[in-house]
């Protein structure tokens, strides 16, 4: 356990010293989520058109803990334009509970005029058959919608809706069913 606050720690800290990661927190009555991105591009000074991103979370439930570390690809998609997709593997660590799935991600920033702040459209799908899930895990599955928009530079305020299901060896656990808001820096 001490292990992995360490590491989410250390993942934090590294998000605010480098270029176009963010830090972020979200809540609602019962929950509360602190998320990380950090842009390995700039960390190894890399150019290209597909960035590269290691992100992280912690959410606390009522009396339940989950931990993400995920590492992904993301690229704007030719033709559409404010259009960002990405896939990736992350791990999942809870109580007795691990899993590994595969994740896909878009991103839509809304075609708005200037005079309106920068507004997008998030959505991820993440899921874990029960060869990638462990410990007395037999399937994990995600999904997450959220809009956001940029109030101050690289500051954006966003809400969004998450389910997440973690299927065990003798009983289904709907890990999450929430409604959300919060904050984050970018950087």
């Amino acid at each position: 356990m001490y292990f992995k606050k360490l590491c989410l720690i250390s993942l934090f800290s590294l998000g605010l010293l480098h270029a176009q990661s963010n830090v972020g927190l979200n809540i609602n009555n019962e929950d509360l989520e602190v998320q990380a991105s950090i842009d390995l591009n700039a960390l190894a000074y890399y150019s290209d058109s597909t960035t590269y991103m290691i992100d992280a979370s912690y959410l606390h439930t009522d009396g339940d803990n989950l931990t993400t570390v995920g590492v992904s690809g993301e690229n704007s998609l030719q033709g559409v334009e404010g259009l960002f997709l990405g896939l990736g593997i992350k791990s999942v660590f809870a109580d007795d509970y691990i899993a590994i799935p595969f994740f896909a991600k878009a991103k839509y920033i809304l075609p708005l005029n200037h005079s309106i702040p920068t507004t997008s459209l998030f959505t991820s799908l993440a899921y874990a058959p029960s060869v990638l899930t462990f410990s007395d895990g037999e399937s994990y599955t995600e999904f997450r919608l959220e809009a956001d928009m940029e109030v101050i530079t690289n500051i954006h305020l966003f809400g969004g809706y998450r389910n997440i299901d973690t299927e065990y060896d003798t009983y289904d656990k709907t890990f999450n069913d929430s409604f959300y808001g919060g904050m984050k820096l970018s950087f």
